[in-house]
């Protein structure tokens, strides 16, 4: 059976008894009925992955000793997605959890000028995050930053790599042909489409048009679909 997996942002090396947060407590003790000399399994989303032994359970504030400490590298290839915020938040939950899966470095919701959305939850979006990363049992959890204009994003954010994907007919290169082995941008539009002069500014920032393909993509799912073919393992 495999040994439950968790996520402690506190945790650093070199500490051999540990205080698990109330969260924590209450999934180890309560939903998985764990008791003292349970094994269990914790990264603190910093590359780190710690084993430890409980040695007091309680549904608040459970004790655990380390026993060992594992270091996993990160991932040499580094991919940021760009992808602008949609009117519909579950769809855009839905991809924020799938591209944790995937091993994705840093998200970035975008403004654009066709984009229609709500309020963005920060505080829901990063627990979506978390969630995914322990599901996948990953030691390195995704940064997340606050909506950014696309324009601000492109002066701020410089890749090996940068990538655009839009549906405008134009020269464009097939993603399958591209070839991402370092730090990656990569640009995903709303519901619209990118606008004409965002895609002339893009290009103008040395971000290069690829095609996903010849049928038309939800935003999400264009998302998904080009990390899909970009993601190194």
């Amino acid at each position: 059976m495999p040994v439950p997996y968790f996520y402690e942002p506190s945790l650093t090396i070199g500490v051999n008894q540990f205080t698990l947060s109330p969260e924590t407590s209450k999934h180890c003790v309560q939903v998985l009925r764990m008791q003292e000399g349970a094994n269990i399994d914790i990264t603190n989303g910093l590359g780190d992955v710690f084993n430890a032994t409980i040695q007091s359970a309680h549904k608040a504030n459970s004790q655990v000793t380390i026993q060992r400490h594992q270091s996993i590298a990160a991932s040499k290839q580094k991919i940021t997605l760009g992808i602008s915020l949609l009117k519909n938040a579950v769809r855009l939950e839905w991809l924020f959890e799938k591209a944790t899966e995937m091993g994705i470095h840093h998200i970035v919701p975008l403004i654009c000028e066709r984009t229609i959305h709500e309020r963005f939850k920060m505080d829901r979006m990063q627990n979506i995050l978390q969630s995914a990363m322990i599901q996948s049992q990953q030691a390195w959890l995704p940064l997340l930053c606050e909506p950014i204009a696309l324009n601000a994003f492109m002066q701020q954010q410089k890749a090996s790599v940068n990538l655009i994907a839009h549906c405008e007919p134009s020269d464009k290169k097939n993603i399958k042909e591209i070839s991402a082995v370092d730090d990656v941008n990569l640009l995903i539009g709303p519901e619209g489409d990118f606008s004409s002069s965002e895609i002339a500014t893009a290009i103008s920032n040395n971000y290069t048009p690829i095609q996903l393909g010849p049928t038309r993509l939800r935003t999400e799912t264009a998302g998904i679909f080009a990390l899909s073919v970009l993601k190194i393992f």
